[in-house]
């Protein structure tokens, strides 16, 4: 099979043909290496490349199949990892130029299960300085370019990730999100990130191992593919005392389901956030693709009343927790954003933390006995489609001013908030050819679900296929 065919298979098939000897693993990151090397330069999501550690892991991988051994679901898929997780004898920024020459000593949790199972690391994806805010750019390696547009946004803070699935560069990516780091950027790209419960995907290592405000989780090109890689990265580890103990294996089998009589909450503002005009339009047209998978809808949402509050009082004790000493020492070379965020956090009171706590509390039974009602809540994922990559955040939308650079972000954050799993999967595009997802919330701990539904949407829509242009991928 030609190299550029191999790069446009989904991870299942890929997999598939792997296991069946069809195609070699050392042909599969062959492929996507020559992907990279040729369309990288135009988007720059992949930031650190490791082809000859990856090739000789792909020998490895046929070496071990050719003895009729085989290792696991993801055998011989290459991966790049996100550059805020740690991986062992490769360089991992953060996005900083404190850490540009780092070079960790082990692998993060989510790395080991997926060589674990296979999949063959190829390098690191870009992202913001530590992960902050939903634009993906730094100091170390400059900005990453949405491939749909070159001159917007990719999103973030998992936009390195979402760029490589779009432009084919990678079968499947791993990311984190705390306020939409996995939903924004798949939003902006036309592929699939996935929310999962917290404690679904353990996070090691960790300072705070009891929170639940940041996740990591899978990204895909379809849903089918998220639920691959999440059935090998979601499992307990006893390092975490939130980690679920379900196994992952359960997303393995297939989403398929039928959906005729859920009822599902249409929200398309969240109570009154304000959304751009152009993602609203796309976000009513899939209304009728629900209708007609047999669904009913109705028009309401749940009380999100201190959401805002409680979600910054947690991100800020959060990064305060992380890098108070590294403000400290370092304050001139980090950007203005994080150490608002981080300043943020320093000015906590204990009677603020603890109003936050008791306040997401009562959002949680707020959510609750809502979702008892309703199986599902549907609602834009991001308030604006991609904007200029030279923007650094949005300040307004429909003439409402964003009083901090992450408000713009709070369609994500209210439902982070939450503690429910959502997804971003694939809803359309805008006039002038720019992603828009859907994002699908399902009730507590059923990650499954929203994997089905998810599914199920992407199955009537196939909006998925629609790939970059010209400029960047031909078809």
């Amino acid at each position: 099979m030609p190299y550029s065919e191999i790069c446009y298979l989904t991870a299942k098939e890929l997999a598939h043909l792997i296991r069946n000897k069809d195609i070699s693993a050392r042909e599969a990151v062959e492929a996507h290496l020559a992907q990279i090397e040729l369309v990288n330069p135009l988007v720059n999501a992949i930031v650190t490349l490791t082809p000859e550690q990856a090739l000789d892991a792909a020998d490895a991988a046929d070496a071990t199949l050719g003895r009729g051994d085989y290792i696991g679901p993801l055998h011989g898929l290459p991966i790049a990892h996100k550059d805020l997780v740690i991986t062992k004898g490769i360089r991992t920024t953060y996005g900083s130029p404190l850490f540009k020459d780092y070079i960790p000593d082990q692998d993060a949790l989510i790395v080991t299960r997926l060589r674990q199972a296979g999949a063959i690391t190829i390098g690191k994806t870009n992202t913001p300085e530590f992960g902050a805010g939903s634009q993906t750019y730094n100091e170390v390696f400059g900005e990453t370019l949405n491939p749909y547009d070159v001159t917007k946004t990719c999103g973030g803070s998992s936009g390195g990730a979402a760029v490589a699935l779009a432009c084919r560069m990678q079968p499947i990516a791993d990311g984190s999100d705390t306020g939409g780091s996995l939903r924004n950027p798949a939003n902006f790209c036309n592929v699939v990130g996935f929310r999962p419960s917290p404690g679904r995907v353990p996070v090691w290592p960790s300072q705070t191992g009891w929170a639940p405000t940041s996740v990591q989780g899978p990204m895909a090109r379809t849903v089918d593919d998220a639920a691959l890689m999440l059935s090998v990265i979601a499992g307990p580890d006893p390092r975490i005392p939130i980690s679920i103990t379900e196994q992952g294996g359960v997303f393995a089998d297939s989403l398929d389901r039928d959906f005729s009589g859920t009822r599902i909450a249409w929200s398309r503002d969240l109570g009154g956030l304000p959304v751009d005009p152009r993602v609203t339009k796309v976000f009513d047209s899939q209304r009728s693709v629900f209708e007609s998978m047999g669904c009913q809808l109705d028009n309401t949402e749940p009380d999100f009343s201190d959401a805002d509050r409680i979600f910054k009082i947690w991100r800020g004790w959060g990064q305060e927790l992380g890098k108070r000493d590294m403000l400290e020492a370092h304050r001139d070379q980090m950007k203005d954003t994080l150490i608002w965020d981080i300043e943020q956090g320093i000015g906590l009171t204990g009677p603020e933390i603890g109003w936050a706590e008791v306040k997401r509390m009562e959002l949680f039974q707020k959510m609750h006995a809502f979702m008892e009602r309703y199986e599902f809540l549907i609602c834009p994922v991001s308030q604006v489609p991609p904007f200029d990559v030279e923007q650094r955040y949005v300040t307004e939308i429909n003439g409402v001013k964003m009083e901090t650079f992450i408000d713009w972000m709070k369609s994500c954050y209210f439902i982070t908030v939450t503690g429910h799993p959502s997804i971003s999967v694939p809803g359309g595009f805008t006039a002038d050819g720019l992603p828009v997802g859907i994002q699908i919330v399902g009730r507590y701990r059923d990650d499954l679900g929203v994997l089905q539904l998810a599914h199920a949407f992407e199955q009537a829509t196939q909006t998925w296929k629609r790939m970059p242009g010209p400029q960047v991928l031909s078809e």
